[in-house]
């Protein structure tokens, strides 16, 4: 039987119905300060809060949550939508000693309100570590670049077209470029404002953002960019890094020591040492060669440097104790470029122009011999590195169109192609184990190895083919040239670069 209502009571249901409509989209657009919004994204068991305090200019977030992290965040979120470039400052202190050292406030860009959604934010941890943190597709995993300052008073978070980067400064500094950068990519409008996770669903907690300012009218760049050069350290297993130091000028090409600990490079002709966790660069003495290049890596033994250095004309190849001394010809020839040294420390391998097209070569450490030629290719072979265990000599090839990373045994034969795909690969990594190989990848339009280019760290499980992406920068040339994996295989190092007006 249908129920029969009368009209009176119809309409009153009506208006009690308009007006808890109206009531919920009140609630529903809460402004606070200069965000159109603020509200818990993600599933939180205490609802957070953002709060404004004109007097002061500073806003109060009080945030609940498991975790922004992995495939999904939980967190009190103000915002505003937001279109184009912009940067987003502010002081960042949290209220009271907390419970979790990774209760998170942060300068967040996110595509949308899914507690999935892409997101890019700088991060400052309650025990002060300091990181860039990113999921770059909806649902994806979370990864991140941590700085080497903890702690810092001022965070900005800055994007300039497909890149973010991170912007730090101590107490009573100026702001500084951190090192950290990522390249991804939003549609507009997307969602800009500060959060805060507890990183424990039980728990509430606080953190104040004073001295706030978001710019979305940033001037053109004009003028002459400056170059920083950011040395990174990545842990393989969970895709983490860590800046090690971030330099004005350009640096290139990270080795390891056999201690684990320490890292060389090369820069304006020098090579330099580094602890890995940061601290100051000091000269190795390599002797008259004062114009070394991005080729160069420490002997099996950890006793001696291989060097690529063009004092004396076009670069050759030289050896040198690593505590310093006088450097000893391997190539005569030139123009050759260091990439490899075998296992047993007996023989190195390079790439040598001979008159036009880079070939592979290898010649024995001592300088006792004459080279040998391994390849014999149209177009240009480059980049030879050993397997750990003496079996293979990994280079790259263009001799099937693209760039593309090949193999072969220590003699030249049995040349395989490794990799085929869409792009330019170079400078193959294989891991002490023998799994896995890292190297560069440019777009399929991009010619040689060109410095200040969009790449990707690729990593390849050789067993499988599988090949994942460790990380999309802008690097190319310096980014890394010659064996870059620690000895006991977890990272990798790298350069990265950012031209910054």
């Amino acid at each position: 039987m249908r129920q029969i209502i009368p009209l009176g009571v119809r309409c009153a249901c009506v208006l009690v119905l308009a007006m808890l409509g109206s009531v919920a989209a009140a609630q529903s657009m809460a402004p606070v300060g200069m965000f159109e919004n603020h509200q818990d994204v993600g599933e939180v068991l205490h609802a957070g809060a953002s709060e404004f305090d004109a007097g002061a200019k500073s806003y109060t977030l009080s945030g609940s949550g498991d975790n922004m992290w992995a495939a999904k965040d939980a967190f009190q979120f103000a915002w505003k939508k937001a279109s184009g470039d912009l940067t987003l400052t502010a002081d960042i202190s949290f209220v009271g000693k907390g419970t979790d050292p990774h209760r998170k406030a942060c300068l967040l860009i996110r595509q949308s309100l899914d507690a999935d959604s892409p997101y890019v934010d700088v991060a400052l941890h309650g025990s002060g570590l300091t990181s860039l943190q990113w999921r770059e597709s909806k649902g994806a995993a979370t990864h991140e670049v941590e700085s080497n300052l903890e702690m810092p008073r001022r965070l900005r978070i800055e994007k300039r077209g497909k890149y973010v980067r991170m912007w730090l400064a101590m107490e009573g500094q100026e702001l500084s470029f951190s090192g950290a950068a990522e390249r991804i990519e939003f549609q507009e409008p997307f969602y800009v404002g500060i959060g805060v996770c507890a990183h424990n669903k039980d728990l509430v907690e606080k953190a104040i953002f004073a001295n706030v300012e978001l710019n979305t009218a940033l001037p053109p760049a004009t003028g002459t960019p400056q170059l920083y050069s950011t040395l990174e350290t990545q842990t393989v297993s969970s895709t983490d890094r860590r800046v090690t130091m971030v330099f004005n000028t350009r640096i290139e090409a990270p080795n390891w020591l056999k201690d684990g600990t320490t890292l060389i490079y090369n820069s304006g002709g020098r090579i330099y040492k580094i602890p890995a966790a940061g601290g100051k660069p000091e000269v190795i003495d390599t002797g008259f060669a004062i114009r070394c290049n991005n080729d160069h890596n420490i002997s099996p033994d950890g006793t001696m440097l291989a060097i690529s250095d063009q004092t004396q004309g076009r670069s050759r190849v030289y050896t040198v104790p690593l505590a310093g001394g006088t450097p000893k010809l391997i190539t005569p020839t030139a123009t050759s470029y260091f990439h490899g040294w075998s296992p047993d420390g007996k023989t190195l391998a390079y790439a040598g122009q001979r008159p036009d097209d880079f070939e592979i070569y290898t010649i024995p450490a001592d300088g006792s011999a004459p080279e040998t030629r391994l390849t014999n290719s149209p177009g240009t072979d480059d980049g030879p590195e050993y397997s750990s265990d003496g079996k293979y000599i990994y280079f790259n090839s263009v001799r099937t169109g693209l760039m593309q990373i090949w193999r072969m045994k220590p003699d030249g034969s049995e040349q395989e192609q490794v990799t085929n795909d869409q792009f330019n690969n170079w400078f193959a990594h294989p891991s002490p184990n023998n799994q896995r190989i890292v190297f560069i990848s440019f777009n399929k339009d991009v010619v040689g190895h060109p410095e200040n280019k969009d790449i990707s760290i690729r990593i390849m499980t050789l067993a499988t083919k599988q090949i994942d992406v460790l990380g999309n920068m802008f690097g190319g040339q310096g980014t890394a040239n010659v064996p870059n994996w620690s000895p006991d295989g977890r990272k990798i190092a790298f350069v990265t670069y950012q031209l910054i007006n």
